[in-house]
Protein backbone atom coordinates (compact mmCIF):
# COMPACT_ATOMS: atom_id res chain seq x y z
CA UNK A 1 0.00 0.00 0.00
CA UNK A 2 0.98 3.67 -0.24
CA UNK A 3 0.83 6.00 2.74
CA UNK A 4 -0.22 9.57 1.86
CA UNK A 5 1.84 12.34 3.44
CA UNK A 6 0.82 15.92 4.17
CA UNK A 7 2.47 17.20 1.00
CA UNK A 8 0.45 14.67 -1.05
CA UNK A 9 3.55 12.64 -1.82
CA UNK A 10 3.80 8.93 -1.05
CA UNK A 11 6.16 6.79 0.98
CA UNK A 12 6.41 3.08 0.23
CA UNK A 13 6.12 1.18 3.54
CA UNK A 14 8.37 -1.62 2.26
CA UNK A 15 11.04 0.66 0.84
CA UNK A 16 13.55 -0.52 3.41
CA UNK A 17 13.38 -4.01 1.92
CA UNK A 18 14.59 -2.65 -1.40
CA UNK A 19 16.97 0.18 -0.49
CA UNK A 20 18.56 1.17 2.84
CA UNK A 21 16.18 3.58 4.56
CA UNK A 22 18.71 6.43 4.78
CA UNK A 23 19.48 6.22 1.06
CA UNK A 24 15.81 5.89 0.23
CA UNK A 25 14.78 8.94 2.25
CA UNK A 26 17.67 11.02 0.90
CA UNK A 27 16.63 10.15 -2.64
CA UNK A 28 13.02 11.13 -1.93
CA UNK A 29 14.12 14.43 -0.40
CA UNK A 30 16.33 15.13 -3.41
CA UNK A 31 13.51 14.38 -5.83
CA UNK A 32 11.13 16.70 -4.00
CA UNK A 33 13.73 19.44 -3.94
CA UNK A 34 14.51 19.08 -7.63
CA UNK A 35 10.84 18.93 -8.53
CA UNK A 36 10.23 22.21 -6.75
CA UNK A 37 13.31 23.92 -8.19
CA UNK A 38 14.88 24.45 -11.57
CA UNK A 39 13.71 21.10 -12.92
CA UNK A 40 10.09 22.22 -12.61
CA UNK A 41 7.35 20.09 -14.05
CA UNK A 42 9.69 17.81 -15.98
CA UNK A 43 11.58 16.85 -12.82
CA UNK A 44 8.32 16.40 -10.94
CA UNK A 45 7.21 13.97 -13.59
CA UNK A 46 10.48 12.07 -13.29
CA UNK A 47 10.10 11.94 -9.52
CA UNK A 48 6.62 10.53 -9.97
CA UNK A 49 7.84 7.81 -12.31
CA UNK A 50 10.58 6.82 -9.87
CA UNK A 51 8.04 6.60 -7.06
CA UNK A 52 5.80 4.40 -9.17
CA UNK A 53 8.70 2.16 -10.08
CA UNK A 54 9.19 1.57 -6.35
CA UNK A 55 5.63 0.40 -5.80
CA UNK A 56 5.18 -1.76 -8.92
CA UNK A 57 6.84 -5.13 -8.57
CA UNK A 58 6.92 -7.83 -11.19
CA UNK A 59 4.74 -10.75 -9.99
CA UNK A 60 7.09 -13.40 -11.37
CA UNK A 61 4.26 -15.48 -12.84
CA UNK A 62 4.66 -14.91 -16.59
CA UNK A 63 7.43 -14.04 -19.03
CA UNK A 64 9.04 -10.67 -18.26
CA UNK A 65 8.22 -7.71 -20.50
CA UNK A 66 10.02 -4.70 -19.04
CA UNK A 67 9.53 -1.16 -20.22
CA UNK A 68 11.03 2.25 -19.65
CA UNK A 69 8.88 4.73 -17.70
CA UNK A 70 6.62 6.62 -20.08
CA UNK A 71 7.26 10.27 -20.81
CA UNK A 72 3.89 10.80 -22.49
CA UNK A 73 2.10 13.65 -20.63
CA UNK A 74 -0.63 12.25 -18.42
CA UNK A 75 0.47 8.63 -18.81
CA UNK A 76 1.67 8.35 -15.21
CA UNK A 77 -0.57 8.76 -12.19
CA UNK A 78 0.58 8.82 -8.57
CA UNK A 79 -2.45 6.82 -7.45
CA UNK A 80 -1.94 3.51 -5.70
CA UNK A 81 -1.54 0.68 -8.19
CA UNK A 82 -4.15 -2.08 -8.05
CA UNK A 83 -2.79 -5.38 -6.75
CA UNK A 84 -1.91 -7.84 -9.53
CA UNK A 85 -4.16 -10.48 -7.98
CA UNK A 86 -7.15 -8.15 -8.16
CA UNK A 87 -6.38 -6.94 -11.68
CA UNK A 88 -6.15 -10.49 -13.00
CA UNK A 89 -9.18 -12.03 -11.29
CA UNK A 90 -11.84 -9.34 -11.79
CA UNK A 91 -12.28 -9.10 -15.55
CA UNK A 92 -14.78 -8.60 -18.32
CA UNK A 93 -13.96 -10.97 -21.18
CA UNK A 94 -17.24 -12.49 -22.31
CA UNK A 95 -15.55 -14.99 -24.63
CA UNK A 96 -14.64 -16.83 -21.41
CA UNK A 97 -17.79 -16.21 -19.38
CA UNK A 98 -20.02 -13.41 -18.12
CA UNK A 99 -19.07 -13.50 -14.43
CA UNK A 100 -16.12 -11.30 -13.42
CA UNK A 101 -14.23 -14.37 -12.17
CA UNK A 102 -14.88 -16.54 -15.25
CA UNK A 103 -11.99 -15.27 -17.43
CA UNK A 104 -9.36 -16.11 -14.83
CA UNK A 105 -10.79 -19.65 -14.57
CA UNK A 106 -11.36 -20.30 -18.25
CA UNK A 107 -8.86 -18.30 -20.31
CA UNK A 108 -6.04 -20.84 -19.94
CA UNK A 109 -7.39 -22.43 -23.13
CA UNK A 110 -6.41 -19.36 -25.22
CA UNK A 111 -3.44 -20.02 -27.50
CA UNK A 112 -1.36 -16.87 -27.97
CA UNK A 113 1.29 -18.32 -30.29
CA UNK A 114 1.33 -18.23 -33.25
CA UNK A 115 -0.57 -14.93 -33.49
CA UNK A 116 -0.92 -12.36 -36.24
CA UNK A 117 -2.66 -8.99 -36.51
CA UNK A 118 -3.89 -7.97 -39.94
CA UNK A 119 -4.08 -4.25 -40.77
CA UNK A 120 -6.38 -3.49 -43.68
CA UNK A 121 -8.86 -1.05 -45.15
CA UNK A 122 -8.12 2.54 -46.10
CA UNK A 123 -4.35 2.43 -45.72
CA UNK A 124 -1.54 2.69 -48.26
CA UNK A 125 0.49 -0.09 -46.69
CA UNK A 126 -1.80 -2.89 -45.51
CA UNK A 127 0.01 -5.85 -44.02
CA UNK A 128 -0.15 -8.71 -41.59
CA UNK A 129 2.08 -8.43 -38.54
CA UNK A 130 3.36 -11.33 -36.53
CA UNK A 131 3.00 -10.61 -32.82
CA UNK A 132 6.77 -10.52 -32.39
CA UNK A 133 7.04 -7.97 -35.22
CA UNK A 134 4.54 -5.77 -33.42
CA UNK A 135 6.52 -6.02 -30.21
CA UNK A 136 9.60 -4.64 -31.94
CA UNK A 137 7.96 -1.69 -33.73
CA UNK A 138 8.63 0.75 -30.94
CA UNK A 139 10.23 0.98 -27.51
CA UNK A 140 8.15 -0.54 -24.72
CA UNK A 141 7.01 1.92 -22.06
CA UNK A 142 5.33 1.53 -18.68
CA UNK A 143 2.17 3.59 -18.38
CA UNK A 144 0.24 3.71 -15.13
CA UNK A 145 -3.36 4.25 -16.21
CA UNK A 146 -6.62 4.55 -14.38
CA UNK A 147 -8.88 2.13 -16.24
CA UNK A 148 -12.54 2.38 -15.36
CA UNK A 149 -15.10 -0.36 -15.86
CA UNK A 150 -18.84 0.20 -15.94
CA UNK A 151 -20.96 -0.32 -12.83
CA UNK A 152 -18.78 2.05 -10.80
CA UNK A 153 -15.54 0.05 -10.54
CA UNK A 154 -12.04 1.18 -11.44
CA UNK A 155 -8.43 0.02 -11.33
CA UNK A 156 -4.97 1.54 -11.69
CA UNK A 157 -2.80 -0.71 -13.87
CA UNK A 158 0.83 -0.42 -15.03
CA UNK A 159 0.58 -1.35 -18.70
CA UNK A 160 3.53 -2.11 -20.96
CA UNK A 161 3.28 -1.14 -24.62
CA UNK A 162 3.59 1.86 -26.90
CA UNK A 163 1.33 4.44 -28.51
CA UNK A 164 -0.95 2.91 -31.12
CA UNK A 165 0.00 5.90 -33.28
CA UNK A 166 3.38 4.25 -33.89
CA UNK A 167 1.67 1.42 -35.75
CA UNK A 168 -0.81 3.69 -37.50
CA UNK A 169 1.93 5.87 -38.96
CA UNK A 170 3.62 2.86 -40.50
CA UNK A 171 0.55 1.74 -42.46
CA UNK A 172 -0.21 5.28 -43.73
CA UNK A 173 -3.98 5.87 -43.44
CA UNK A 174 -5.60 7.40 -46.49
CA UNK A 175 -7.38 10.74 -46.35
CA UNK A 176 -10.77 9.05 -46.41
CA UNK A 177 -10.02 7.02 -43.25
CA UNK A 178 -12.00 8.52 -40.37
CA UNK A 179 -12.33 5.58 -37.96
CA UNK A 180 -10.35 2.58 -36.76
CA UNK A 181 -12.14 -0.71 -36.10
CA UNK A 182 -10.68 -3.42 -33.87
CA UNK A 183 -11.70 -7.04 -34.40
CA UNK A 184 -10.93 -9.58 -31.70
CA UNK A 185 -10.43 -13.32 -31.84
CA UNK A 186 -13.61 -15.42 -31.89
CA UNK A 187 -12.47 -19.03 -31.67
CA UNK A 188 -15.01 -21.50 -30.37
CA UNK A 189 -12.28 -24.09 -29.85
CA UNK A 190 -10.42 -21.96 -27.30
CA UNK A 191 -13.10 -19.49 -26.19
CA UNK A 192 -15.96 -21.48 -24.65
CA UNK A 193 -18.55 -18.68 -24.63
CA UNK A 194 -18.14 -17.60 -28.25
CA UNK A 195 -21.41 -18.51 -29.91
CA UNK A 196 -23.51 -17.50 -26.93
CA UNK A 197 -26.27 -15.01 -27.59
CA UNK A 198 -24.89 -12.37 -25.25
CA UNK A 199 -23.06 -10.48 -28.01
CA UNK A 200 -22.60 -10.48 -31.77
CA UNK A 201 -19.29 -12.29 -32.36
CA UNK A 202 -16.53 -11.47 -33.02
CA UNK A 203 -16.27 -8.70 -30.45
CA UNK A 204 -15.58 -5.43 -32.25
CA UNK A 205 -14.72 -1.95 -31.05
CA UNK A 206 -13.83 1.33 -32.70
CA UNK A 207 -12.32 4.77 -32.29
CA UNK A 208 -12.21 7.92 -34.31
CA UNK A 209 -8.86 8.19 -36.05
CA UNK A 210 -7.80 11.16 -33.93
CA UNK A 211 -8.65 9.22 -30.76
CA UNK A 212 -6.62 6.26 -31.99
CA UNK A 213 -3.70 8.57 -32.82
CA UNK A 214 -3.66 10.20 -29.39
CA UNK A 215 -0.41 9.27 -27.59
CA UNK A 216 -2.32 8.02 -24.53
CA UNK A 217 -4.03 5.32 -26.62
CA UNK A 218 -1.86 2.30 -26.01
CA UNK A 219 -1.12 -0.86 -27.96
CA UNK A 220 -0.45 -3.03 -24.93
CA UNK A 221 1.43 -6.31 -24.71
CA UNK A 222 1.98 -6.53 -20.97
CA UNK A 223 1.21 -5.34 -17.47
CA UNK A 224 3.15 -5.24 -14.20
CA UNK A 225 6.38 -5.84 -16.13
CA UNK A 226 5.21 -9.14 -17.65
CA UNK A 227 3.35 -10.28 -20.75
CA UNK A 228 -0.42 -9.97 -20.57
CA UNK A 229 -2.25 -12.76 -18.78
CA UNK A 230 -4.78 -14.45 -21.06
CA UNK A 231 -7.73 -13.09 -19.09
CA UNK A 232 -6.46 -9.53 -19.55
CA UNK A 233 -6.35 -9.69 -23.33
CA UNK A 234 -3.20 -11.56 -24.37
CA UNK A 235 -1.20 -11.28 -26.48
CA UNK A 236 -2.14 -7.75 -27.59
CA UNK A 237 -4.91 -5.33 -26.71
CA UNK A 238 -5.85 -1.67 -26.85
CA UNK A 239 -5.96 0.54 -23.75
CA UNK A 240 -7.93 3.80 -23.99
CA UNK A 241 -7.71 5.19 -20.45
CA UNK A 242 -10.30 7.98 -20.72
CA UNK A 243 -13.07 5.61 -21.85
CA UNK A 244 -14.95 2.81 -20.14
CA UNK A 245 -13.08 -0.47 -20.09
CA UNK A 246 -15.11 -2.25 -22.76
CA UNK A 247 -13.73 0.18 -25.36
CA UNK A 248 -10.27 -1.34 -24.87
CA UNK A 249 -10.53 -4.37 -27.15
CA UNK A 250 -8.66 -7.53 -26.11
CA UNK A 251 -6.89 -10.28 -28.08
CA UNK A 252 -6.91 -8.30 -31.32
CA UNK A 253 -6.53 -10.06 -34.67
CA UNK A 254 -7.51 -7.30 -37.09
CA UNK A 255 -7.28 -3.52 -37.28
CA UNK A 256 -9.38 -1.99 -40.04
CA UNK A 257 -9.40 1.64 -41.24
CA UNK A 258 -12.82 2.77 -42.46
CA UNK A 259 -14.68 5.90 -43.51
CA UNK A 260 -17.90 5.39 -41.54
CA UNK A 261 -18.41 4.83 -37.84
CA UNK A 262 -18.08 1.07 -37.25
CA UNK A 263 -20.60 -0.91 -35.27
CA UNK A 264 -19.28 -1.94 -31.86
CA UNK A 265 -20.22 -4.97 -29.78
CA UNK A 266 -22.01 -3.28 -26.90
CA UNK A 267 -23.50 -0.52 -29.03
CA UNK A 268 -25.09 -3.20 -31.23
CA UNK A 269 -26.25 -5.19 -28.22
CA UNK A 270 -27.80 -2.27 -26.29
CA UNK A 271 -27.64 1.00 -28.22
CA UNK A 272 -29.63 2.88 -25.60
CA UNK A 273 -27.10 1.95 -22.91
CA UNK A 274 -23.70 2.01 -24.63
CA UNK A 275 -22.82 4.81 -27.00
CA UNK A 276 -20.03 4.72 -29.55
CA UNK A 277 -17.82 7.16 -27.63
CA UNK A 278 -18.27 5.75 -24.13
CA UNK A 279 -16.15 8.47 -22.57
CA UNK A 280 -16.07 8.41 -18.78
CA UNK A 281 -18.53 11.15 -17.80
CA UNK A 282 -20.00 11.49 -14.30
CA UNK A 283 -22.87 13.56 -15.72
CA UNK A 284 -24.12 10.79 -18.02
CA UNK A 285 -25.66 7.90 -16.13
CA UNK A 286 -26.12 4.42 -17.41
CA UNK A 287 -29.89 3.78 -17.57
CA UNK A 288 -29.59 1.31 -14.69
CA UNK A 289 -26.99 2.93 -12.44
CA UNK A 290 -25.21 6.17 -11.67
CA UNK A 291 -21.77 6.87 -13.10
CA UNK A 292 -21.12 9.79 -10.74
CA UNK A 293 -19.07 7.79 -8.22
CA UNK A 294 -16.83 4.74 -8.29
CA UNK A 295 -15.07 2.22 -6.08
CA UNK A 296 -11.48 1.16 -6.61
CA UNK A 297 -10.98 -2.59 -6.98
CA UNK A 298 -9.14 -4.03 -3.96
CA UNK A 299 -10.04 -1.21 -1.60
CA UNK A 300 -12.66 -2.66 0.69
CA UNK A 301 -15.08 -4.18 -1.80
CA UNK A 302 -18.73 -3.14 -1.50
CA UNK A 303 -17.96 -1.32 1.73
CA UNK A 304 -15.19 0.83 0.27
CA UNK A 305 -15.69 4.55 0.34
CA UNK A 306 -16.82 5.81 -3.03
CA UNK A 307 -14.84 8.47 -4.87
CA UNK A 308 -16.14 10.98 -7.36
CA UNK A 309 -15.80 9.95 -10.99
CA UNK A 310 -13.68 12.39 -12.98
CA UNK A 311 -14.57 13.57 -16.46
CA UNK A 312 -12.59 11.58 -19.03
CA UNK A 313 -11.40 9.48 -16.09
CA UNK A 314 -9.09 12.30 -15.00
CA UNK A 315 -7.51 12.88 -18.43
CA UNK A 316 -9.50 15.98 -19.37
CA UNK A 317 -6.37 18.12 -19.76
CA UNK A 318 -4.92 15.64 -22.23
CA UNK A 319 -7.97 14.61 -24.29
CA UNK A 320 -10.67 17.24 -23.73
CA UNK A 321 -9.77 19.05 -26.96
CA UNK A 322 -10.78 15.97 -28.96
CA UNK A 323 -14.40 16.73 -28.10
CA UNK A 324 -14.46 20.52 -28.23
CA UNK A 325 -17.90 21.75 -29.26
CA UNK A 326 -19.53 18.34 -28.96
CA UNK A 327 -22.65 17.66 -26.89
CA UNK A 328 -21.26 14.97 -24.57
CA UNK A 329 -24.74 13.94 -23.49
CA UNK A 330 -25.79 13.30 -27.08
CA UNK A 331 -22.47 11.76 -28.10
CA UNK A 332 -22.15 9.54 -25.02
Amino acid sequence: MLIPTRDNGYIHPCAGEITPRAVYEQRRAMLRLLAAGAGGAAMAGWAGRVALADQVRRPGRLAPLPGAPSAVPGAVTMEKVTEYQDATTYNNFYEFGTDKSDPARNAHTLKTRPWTVEVEGLVNKPRRFDIDELLKLSAQEDRIYRLRCVEGWSMVIPWVGYSLAELIKRVEPQGSAKYVEFVTLADKATMPYVGSHVLDWPYTEGLRLDEAMHPLTLLAFGMYGEVLPNQNGAPVRIVVPWKYGFKSAKSIVKIRFVEKEPGTAWNKAARQEYGFYSNVNPDVDHPRWSQATERRIGEGGLFAKKRKTLLFNGYEAQVGQLYAGMDLRKFY
